[in-house]
């Protein structure tokens, strides 16, 4: 390739001596695009069909995002060229908390904030927002080469979405599988809104274990004669909620005093000593505050006690500011204070009252000291989009029975009907599936999709109901008649589709217990905003039902993202073809947060997996293996590696380095290296053009005669099908290497050099035929430059993204094979030979070879002229060798001897030789001294060790190179 090659008319444009990657990439995607070439239409064929994991409307390409929409876009490629009717369902997230994000600090950047609007106003401003700066994400997708139906992009806020999402949310709710519950919630009280379990970020923070004397009431004692328990907490704060101290049942310094009560410092109130496991009496004191309004532990400890959610007590408001309890037992001084400032504040005013028990410490003499707590590494919850210390909080919110539709899914997996890969990952899927909780749905925000439930005026059973009711409001009311004193304080739910159904579902539901309404002296069933709204309309004589204020967990809409895109609940011929899915790819990171919620709903819903077979990549981490973070500064921008290599050396990057089950290692020098093997392949199809050989007009391989054409087919084959192996398994990296080493290896540095000089018209119509399979099974990978050359070849009925996959309709010729590859053995022997004894690489040599095998002897007498240009050998003499320092090479079953008198000083290659084999051999020794010390391994960086494994390889393998070529000489 390195020859100066002479440019011929081939009928096309020659193709510009250097290959630049960003025009052609922007050129080929409009042109694919434009023409709707990523639809499909094929009919007739079978359907393949792949969703991509919607980003976030907010989103901007990352290196994340890169690597799992290359693999994506490989598949959909391949199935496409393998003649599936191909389907890459796109679209974007509507990203409830990061979108209302957005909008706010853009409020708050001009001076506004979101509650100067009414909920429509503020709504209406982050449909501008998506308007304006929404579509980021999709035109960087675009960037990468991603061949998405653009033509069906979805949006999770569409209206024909939004009726899926509302139709599942009544339908599980008819069936009893959605409903409204009083638990603890991971609490934002920066977002004020309640996440999920899987939105939380456990950190270590530095933090305290205070201890304090709760007294015993009614003068009971300990056995060892104490008035007091102690108990110990990290959240001083919380014990003004306090209900109950927990000792372990067994535990011998309490069991005179379960039942008994201890007075709460502060508050004054009377609260239980219970039994209950969850006390270790080897932690601490052995007794646990409880907490249940306030801690997940101490919410299941005070059912157990049989406390009911609806008495636990709240402590903090949705801003996690102190606020009086029901009981009104919380000190004034208390009431307004911000967590952190009530926690000082408690420890202040038990050590005052002389109930902290301080941590003691001693010094190295023995001195102690008094500290008012423990210093504690505590795993503290983080929210991971507020960044704000999540607080466990008592609310009512929707929930999903996950529990039951966890069931059909792993049933789905256990029995195959999803196949995860890597199947390792089968047990962390298992493991959560059958130890879910109840998934909370609601959303304390205002963009999102409104949840489809109306309340109206509670209908009271009896009067401790009436007494317990969250709207108590009724009995405020004055002069109330008969029909409006039926009406009490829980308040009636009527989930619907929409506002007339749920208001015919209240009109029977109040007519079921004798209310008229919408009847001549009856009430009058109306719409208003809030609940405040509908204490007015009751005194007007009305029935107001109120819509619930909160919007559905994003996860919750995205579930549906399978067959809602396909214009489910109507039965489109979308539906029936491309559901299920053949193939997710996913990041394991949302392998809980969607990918198991899709699987749950697509078997309620359609009783049918979602897809069959699940693909779960790793994360792209840096280079030295650290997660990516800005704070780190070790973010890479996928964008910047783009336009500074192009799109398809990063896809190509990607693919070679996903290896099942491993995250991905950064390594911009790899980029580049695939950015030279782009520019390796375009100077091959230039040295192509420039002699003659042109596009290919048959899909088989051509007759072939010459044992080089016929083993470049017989090596086509075993690619193609090597190939189609590795995407059957869905091995990303061995499909690129498999692809890599033949462009490369096989073609670029043997055919084209084995070739050179015998352009008969055979070997133009092989060469081309080769070229074109090489440009259809490189196009899933780097699709730009394969377009490209594609079409520079010659005239094209179609565009390679939509051309057929190889099908050489030929077999490996045996000999053929052997025969080449003796030549490739031979010359690369003797070419590594001569670099390693410093023979200048054009040096002509004779080898001598004295009983050749009949086989052998026919492959060199067949190839002289291909034996002298590559492998320099002015001659094969079939004699032994003259008496003197020679080389021995070897070939197949032969072992040539090439003489080295007068080519080479041999005692002074010896001695140089040996000079480097002792430095390389102590280099070696000395770091394998070095990862044998236990020390070293276990407390060195890992970044350290890594290169000191590297650096020991390197001199390991330098060793037996220098060996070898000592041996040489002999």
């Amino acid at each position: 390739m390195s020859e100066t090659i002479t440019q011929q008319e081939s009928g096309q444009d020659q193709l510009a001596k250097t290959f630049e990657p960003g025009a052609i990439e922007a050129r080929w995607y409009g042109h694919w695009e434009g023409k709707g070439l990523f639809r499909p239409e094929r009919p007739d064929a079978t359907p393949f069909t792949i969703v991509n994991p919607p980003p976030n409307v907010t989103g901007s390409l990352h290196i994340g995002h890169a690597l799992d929409n290359t693999l994506q876009d490989i598949v959909i490629r391949h199935e496409r060229l393998k003649g599936k009717d191909a389907l890459w369902v796109v679209g974007t997230d509507h990203a409830g908390i990061a979108t209302q994000m957005v909008v706010e600090r853009q409020l708050e950047a001009n001076q506004d904030k979101r509650t100067n609007y009414m909920r429509e106003q503020f709504v209406d401003k982050v449909w501008e927002w998506k308007a304006e700066s929404g579509g980021t994400i999709t035109r960087q997708l675009r960037r990468l080469g991603c061949s998405m139906d653009w033509s069906r992009e979805q949006f999770t806020m569409d209206p024909h979405f939004t009726r899926a999402v509302v139709k599942v949310f009544v339908d599980l709710h008819n069936q009893g599988l959605i409903y409204r519950d009083k638990r603890l919630v991971n609490w934002d009280p920066k977002l004020k809104t309640a996440i999920s379990d899987l939105e939380v970020e456990t950190r270590e923070v530095q933090g305290h274990f205070w201890r304090f004397r709760y007294p015993l009431a009614d003068g009971v004692t300990l056995d060892s004669g104490a008035d007091h328990i102690v108990v110990a907490t990290t959240r001083p704060e919380t014990m003004l909620a306090d209900m109950a101290v927990a000792v372990h049942p067994d535990d011998e310094r309490y069991k005179s005093v379960i039942g008994k009560h201890v007075v709460l410092p502060l508050t004054g109130r009377r609260i239980p000593i219970v039994a209950d496991e969850h006390a270790d009496p080897a932690l601490g004191t052995g007794a646990v505050k409880i907490t249940p309004g306030h801690d997940f532990n101490d919410f299941e400890v005070g059912k157990r006690a049989g406390i009911e959610a609806r008495d636990m007590l709240n402590m903090l408001d949705a801003e996690a500011k102190v606020v009086q309890t029901v009981d009104g037992l919380i000190p004034d001084a208390f009431v307004g204070l911000d967590r952190f400032d009530a926690r000082k504040a408690v420890v202040e005013a038990l050590k005052a009252q002389g109930l902290l028990v301080p941590h003691v410490t001693k010094d190295k003499e023995g001195n102690e000291a008094e500290h008012d707590a423990e210093p504690r590494t505590i795993q503290t919850p983080y929210g991971d989009r507020g960044g704000v210390v999540i607080e466990p909080w008592l609310t009512d919110q929707w929930y999903v029975n996950a529990e039951f539709l966890a069931r059909k899914p792993i049933e789905a997996v256990r029995s195959g009907a999803i196949e995860i890969v890597p199947k390792s990952w089968e047990k962390t899927f298992f493991n959560w599936m059958e130890n879910i909780q109840p998934w909370c749905v609601s959303r304390q925000l205002w963009w999102g999709h409104r949840i489809p439930a109306w309340y109206g005026p509670p209908i009271g059973q009896d009067e401790q109901s009436r007494a317990e009711g969250t709207f108590a409001w009724i009995d405020e009311l004055p002069d109330l008649n008969e029909p409006q004193k039926r009406i009490r304080s829980n308040p009636e739910v009527f989930v619907a589709n929409t506002f007339e159904e749920a208001l015919a579902l209240a009109e029977k539901r109040y007519a079921e217990v004798g209310i008229d309404v919408n009847l001549p002296g009856g009430f009058k069933l109306t719409e208003v905003e809030s609940l405040d709204q509908a204490r007015n309309s009751f005194v007007n004589g009305e029935l107001g039902l109120w819509r619930d204020p909160d919007v559905l967990d994003t996860w919750f809409s995205s579930a549906l993202w399978p067959f809602a895109t396909l214009g489910w609940p109507d039965d489109t011929t979308l539906v029936q073809r491309h559901y299920p899915n053949d193939l997710l790819v996913s990041g394991f990171d949302i392998l809980f947060f969607w990918d198991a919620r899709m699987a749950m709903q697509g078997l309620h819903f359609m009783n049918e997996v979602p897809w069959k077979r699940l693909y779960l990549h790793g994360l792209v981490r840096a280079a030295d293996g650290q997660k990516m973070s800005k704070s780190k500064g070790n973010v890479v921008d996928p964008l910047g590696l783009i336009d500074k290599y192009g799109a398809d050396a990063l896809r190509f990057f990607m693919a070679a380095m996903e290896s099942q089950g491993r995250d991905v290692k950064m390594d911009e020098k790899r980029v580049e290296g695939y950015r030279n093997f782009a520019t390796k392949l375009w100077n091959a199809a230039r040295f192509c053009q420039a002699n003659g050989i042109a596009a290919s007009t048959t899909l088989e391989a051509p007759q072939a005669t010459s044992a080089v054409n016929r083993w470049i087919v017989g090596e086509v084959v075993e690619t193609v099908a090597a190939l189609d192996q590795a995407m059957a398994d869905l091995r990303f990296d061995a499909a690129a290497n498999t692809i890599y080493h033949f462009v490369w290896d096989t073609f670029c540095d043997w055919y084209i050099e084995l070739i050179k000089g015998s352009f008969d018209d055979e070997t133009r119509a092989v060469a081309g035929w080769v070229l074109d399979q090489i440009l259809v099974m490189l196009h899933p990978f780097m699709p730009f430059v394969t377009e490209e050359l594609w079409h520079a070849l010659g005239a094209r009925d179609n565009e390679l993204i939509v051309a057929r996959w190889p099908a050489p309709q030929a077999s490996v010729d045996a000999d053929a094979k052997a025969e080449v590859e003796w030549l490739i053995a031979l010359v690369s022997a003797l070419r590594t030979a001569k670099n390693e004894l410093g023979i200048a690489p054009g040096a002509r040599l004779d080898a001598y070879l004295a009983a050749p095998s009949e086989r052998t002897a026919a492959i060199i007498a067949a190839n002289p002229a291909a034996i002298e240009r590559l492998a320099r050998l002015s001659a094969i003499h079939f004699a032994p060798a003259p008496a003197g320092a020679a080389m021995q090479i070897v070939a197949g079953d032969a072992t040539l001897v090439v003489p080295l008198d007068g080519i080479i000083d041999i005692a002074a290659e010896k001695a140089r030789l040996e000079k480097a084999l002792a430095a390389a051999q102590k280099e070696a020794k000395a770091l394998e001294g070095r990862l044998g010390n236990p020390s070293f391994v276990e407390r060195a960086k890992p970044e350290a060790v890594e290169k000191a494994r590297a650096d020991h390889a390197h001199h390991s393998a330098e060793s037996q190179r220098l060996a070898a070529a000592l041996a040489r000489l002999g």
